[in-house]
């Protein structure tokens, strides 16, 4: 089965002010999509391939696009129009999920804004991670190069911190796009993602 572009679950413009109309729709409809076609196209080059060499040729194709697909599958989900738009985004509800920032960072502010300054630190394109050790039962912060999937922790929270998904509306300035995110940041959806990760780490 060929991969395909996911829908948003909200409009383009739902998450203004904080990431604009213009952004959301060039992100989904342009670069996600061509990440989607990218790795659908390295995928039928694969199955074709007849040597190990032609298969090791493909490989960082493969690497790249598919994780741009992952990455901004799970992205999309992870936002959401805040309660004056009649979204959740921004609110982190008593629960399993604010129990467990709070026992690893002591709030949701100290987390932020741990969260803010691990993920500027990344040099050039990236993802910052807030994920879940299953094996130390905690949530811990990881930054990801490119289009690099988080592979050694459960992603709960991701957030793209590569220039098309800030640049036409901050400019260069990371800073304000890292702390304008946090409003749109989908906490149920991160909840949902951390009680499936606690759930087959206890299996």
């Amino acid at each position: 089965m060929a991969h395909t572009l996911p829908d948003l679950p909200y409009p383009y413009d739902a998450l203004e002010p904080s990431i604009s109309k213009e952004i959301m729709t060039l992100h989904h409809t342009k670069h996600h999509q061509t990440y989607v076609t990218s790795l659908n196209a390295a995928e039928a080059a694969y199955a074709k391939a007849s040597t190990p060499k032609e298969r090791i040729a493909l490989q960082a194709a493969l690497k790249f696009n598919g994780g741009g697909h992952i990455n901004h599958s799970l992205f999309w989900k992870n936002l959401a129009p805040q309660p004056a738009k009649g979204g959740q985004g921004g609110v982190l509800k008593p629960g399993p999920l604010k129990d467990a920032i709070e026992l690893a960072f002591g709030s949701l502010e100290k987390l932020q804004k741990e969260f803010n300054a691990v993920t500027l630190g990344i040099q050039g394109s990236g993802w910052g991670w807030l994920g879940y050790n299953i094996t130390s039962k905690r949530l811990e912060l990881a930054t990801t190069p490119n289009q690099d999937p988080l592979l050694h922790l459960v992603p709960v929270i991701g957030v793209d911190i590569w220039e098309h998904a800030f640049y036409l509306q901050y400019k260069n300035v990371k800073a304000d796009y890292l702390t304008a995110i946090w409003n749109v940041i989908n906490y149920e959806e991160a909840e949902r993602r951390l009680a499936e990760a606690v759930s087959t780490s206890k299996l």
